[in-house]
């Protein structure tokens, strides 16, 4: 049997270095976990952890791995860096095990993780305190708020916390990886251009995350093309220094170039789009990305 140890009320750093060995190492994904109290190990005592370099121990018939308790390879506990916490020896140890199947993986999943476990270093050592708007009540609805308040809802309940953030974790890697494709797509193939409220910008692709990123890094108006579906997204950002960004002329143009399609424009007047996965019946356009960025540019 594979058991991957970790410590009773298990943190973000803890559950992490679980997901990670079970989701990458080869030949753990059925592993069991078992608890003990922080700072314990199983089958040894603490300080015996401290001599060990391979962080799988033979127990009998069970190959075992610590992680974020017990003093070996994968707990950090014995090293004053914050730099370093249980998940980031985790990823570095899975990294390297993996060796052969590592061109796999591809470099934006490769790079997700590395940003993933970046986040956990931070959180680990308190970090978060020095992020923007600290006391924002955004900052409740991440996976470590939500973690905290399923310690009250469901006290001692550790399994429970390690599959519910473990599947959390599986949905952050896949936004991660569209969020470092989506830089990439933003970097390299975005059109630019410019609009009487501010510059916009172009993508045909079915990554969708680079509206938002867009949105974030100042663009003014977006849009989006699938190039699968054909459907069209058009964003223009909401904040108040663009109240006067208005997509009526371009929804009413847009309408008569192609009156098949199916447009429907948010009430806001800064949401204009053309079929949806959340309404299959919406038609897309025919009309091309370039016909379109030429309608934005003249409203």
């Amino acid at each position: 049997m594979r058991i991957i140890v970790a410590h009773t009320s298990p943190d973000m750093d803890a559950i992490t270095s679980v997901w990670l060995i079970k989701k990458f190492l080869p030949g753990w994904d059925k592993a069991q976990v078992q608890f003990v109290p922080a700072g314990e190990a199983i089958g040894r005592t603490p300080e015996a952890g401290l001599s060990f370099k391979d962080p799988v121990e033979r127990m009998g018939r069970n190959q075992v791995i610590h992680v974020d308790t017990g003093l070996g390879p994968l707990d950090h506990h014995q090293t004053l860096s914050d730099k370093v916490c249980a998940a980031s020896l985790t990823f570095d140890y899975v990294i390297k095990e993996m060796n052969e199947n590592l061109p796999e993986m591809g470099k934006e999943k490769l790079e997700a993780l590395d940003r993933i476990v970046r986040v956990v270093v931070q959180v680990d050592h308190f970090k978060e305190v020095f992020w923007g708007e600290p006391t924002a009540d955004y900052h409740e609805f991440s996976i470590v708020g939500i973690l905290d308040g399923l310690k009250l809802e469901k006290p001692d309940s550790d399994q429970f916390y390690v599959d519910y953030v473990c599947q959390a974790l599986d949905a952050l890697l896949h936004e991660f990886e569209n969020r470092v494709w989506a830089e990439k797509e933003i970097k390299e193939n975005g059109t630019k251009f410019d609009t009487r409220f501010g510059k916009g910008i172009a993508f045909e692709t079915v990554n969708d995350s680079v509206i938002k990123l867009s949105q974030k890094m100042g663009y003014v108006v977006v849009l989006r093309k699938d190039p699968r579906k054909g459907y069209v997204r058009i964003k223009a950002r909401p904040d108040n220094s663009n109240k006067g960004i208005n997509l009526t002329l371009a929804y009413e143009k847009l309408s008569k170039m192609d009156p098949e399609a199916t447009w429907f424009l948010h009430v806001s007047k800064k949401m204009l789009l053309n079929g949806t996965v959340k309404n299959p019946k919406m038609k897309p356009t025919k009309l091309k990305l370039s016909d379109i960025i030429e309608v934005l540019r003249s409203i």
